[in-house]
């Protein structure tokens, strides 16, 4: 696919977001309690799913949902992990340990399983967070977040695959806009 702007206008229609879009219940989406316990089902781990991972902080159901699944990795994600790590005061007592967990992860990620956004996603991926930053009143930071978020989202949609993630809120309003995607919370 080439990048092509009338397209991801013309599928996308920004033009019809006018007002702010309100988040859904949580009932009404995808919870990692809600996936059947049998199978391997495909996901591609959101940043947040690393950090809470390495702090012991997933709750039991994203923790039996990872074990199970097969796992794909977004090199957004792993900017933003590089970009922590690499921000993280090397003096602090932990630098040490954190910085060689994340090599270490990094080391063990299979290359077959990393997937990169290519030219439409970006423009696709450009076209949502514009319409969201309009439409929800996004400042410069949150536009800069939701960017790495609907490219995180529109990677695992060419996948046809869906982010586990433990940010609701961005992805939910992702998925109203693009209903291509999907995506499951803890």
């Amino acid at each position: 696919m080439s990048t092509d702007l009338r397209w991801a206008l013309r599928r996308r229609k920004p033009e019809r977001r006018l007002g702010q879009l309100q988040t859904r219940p949580r009932e009404r989406l995808v919870a990692a309690a809600d996936v059947p316990a049998s199978g391997r089902p495909a996901l591609l781990l959101d940043t947040d799913v690393y950090i809470q991972q390495a702090a012991g902080r997933l709750p039991p159901e994203a923790e039996a949902l990872i074990a199970r699944g097969l796992l794909f990795h977004c090199s957004v994600c792993l900017s933003e992990l590089a970009i922590g790590v690499a921000n993280t005061d090397p003096s602090r007592a932990g630098w040490p340990r954190m910085r060689d967990h994340y090599a270490a992860l990094f080391d063990a990620l299979p290359a077959s399983r990393i997937l990169t956004p290519d030219e439409a996603v970006w423009t696709d991926a450009g076209v949502l967070t514009g319409a969201l930053s309009r439409s929800q009143g996004f400042g410069r930071e949150q536009r800069k977040e939701m960017l790495n978020d609907a490219l995180i989202y529109m990677t695992a949609a060419r996948a046809g695959v869906p982010v586990l993630t433990v940010d609701v809120k961005h992805f939910d309003l992702l998925q109203q806009l693009a209903p291509d995607g999907a995506f499951i919370w803890f």
